[in-house]
């Protein structure tokens, strides 16, 4: 701590990423949910035609043709699309721009992604936990009853983070309408390995706020590039934000990938389709060995083994240069998360764990 910090620093915890080791050989990286697969070859071929002479200029600041490119995916208008540096960047700016309502509480899950509740402290927002069922899966009568307090928003992942569950979107519809007069975010960082995207509501719904990254299934982690979309005037709001804080999130590289990327439809489709047949017999090899496997909807699962302690089990897998994702909070301390690799990788992983099964008996 030092005298120099401002009054906030001092309860603020930072979100802890998950480890990037350096220099270690023969290293199996499954505790990152990265892309076992490379970005499309267009996207590649967009980034050397971009590292040109004209890296000397700043940036579109707009984003223009990147977000053309979006909202033609997805059917909207681009003055319905928001960019950022990362679907990090995007909720934080969500969270700076639509969450600080005269200390009203936001309503999330007790068990998603960790970053949430950093962002609450940072900005200032007061927290509201709905504790998810029994079975992992998010309660959708928490988000639909009377609240007491009105609150500042909602929000949550889709399909969840760690837990891979997926919500039909019947559920997230029953959301935003019983919500009319506050925003409704859903973060999709993972809906494009089977799960249905909200998006399709917006049309329904001008409350509805949709996030998505283009790390996961795009495989363009490298170059931090998220999107939120959403009712023009929400959008209105998130720029207001962007432009107080940096008007040149996005390097012009990171565009033109990005923009390649998201024209690149069958290399997209193929690599989603790897990757979803990869979780399926990961999920199959796992219950094989005797796990407790969640229904995952994202290139993870989450998974326990009712003999064997989750730590301990990371910690021998460790010991084998595989990693994997192991966190310490109540409820879900016994479970790891474990990225979908290439076929290869989960033959490898699942091995391992036979190995380290037998030797513990």
């Amino acid at each position: 701590m030092s005298r120099f910090w401002s009054d906030h620093l001092v309860d603020l915890t930072p979100y802890v990423a998950g480890e990037q080791p350096k220099n270690v050989t023969d290293l199996l990286k499954l505790n990152t949910n990265e892309h076992p697969y490379g970005p499309s070859p267009k996207a590649l071929e967009a980034i050397k035609l971009a590292a040109n002479d004209n890296l000397r200029l700043y940036p579109d600041n707009e984003s223009i043709r990147l977000r053309a490119a979006i909202a033609q995916l997805h059917g909207l208008d681009s003055k319905q699309v928001f960019v950022g540096n990362g679907s990090d960047e995007v909720l934080a700016h969500i969270f700076n721009g639509l969450f600080r309502r005269s200390g009203r509480a936001l309503l999330m899950p007790d068990i998603t992604y960790s970053f949430y509740r950093t962002y609450c402290t940072l900005y200032q927002v007061p927290v509201q936990l709905a504790p998810l069922a029994d079975d992992f899966s998010i309660r959708v009568s928490d988000y639909t009853q009377s609240h007491g307090a009105e609150p500042a928003g909602i929000i949550f992942s889709n399909p969840n983070a760690p837990t891979g569950m997926a919500m039909p979107l019947a559920d997230i519809r029953a959301i935003a309408a019983a919500n009319p007069d506050i925003p409704v975010v859903v973060d999709e960082a993972y809906v494009d390995f089977g799960a249905e995207s909200a998006i399709a509501l917006l049309k329904e719904h001008d409350n509805i706020v949709v996030v998505h990254t283009l790390s996961k299934s795009r495989s363009l982690a490298g170059l931090r590039i998220g999107f939120a979309v959403a009712d023009p005037q929400i959008i209105q709001g998130l720029n207001r934000v962007k432009d107080s804080f940096n008007s040149y999130p996005l390097d012009s590289v990171a565009q033109a990938a990005a923009v390649a990327s998201i024209e690149d439809t069958a290399y997209f489709e193929q690599m989603c389709r790897a990757v979803i047949d990869a979780r399926t017999q990961l999920t199959a090899q796992l219950i094989g060995l005797g796990f407790q496997v969640l229904p995952s909807m994202a290139n993870f699962v989450f998974a326990r083994h009712p003999e064997y302690d989750a730590a301990a089990l990371a910690q021998a897998l460790r010991e084998q240069n595989i990693l994997l994702r192991h966190f310490k909070q109540p409820r879900i301390d016994q479970f790891l998360r474990i990225t979908v690799g290439t076929p290869e990788d989960c033959e490898r992983l699942c091995n391992s764990l036979v190995k380290i099964i037998k030797k513990t008996h």
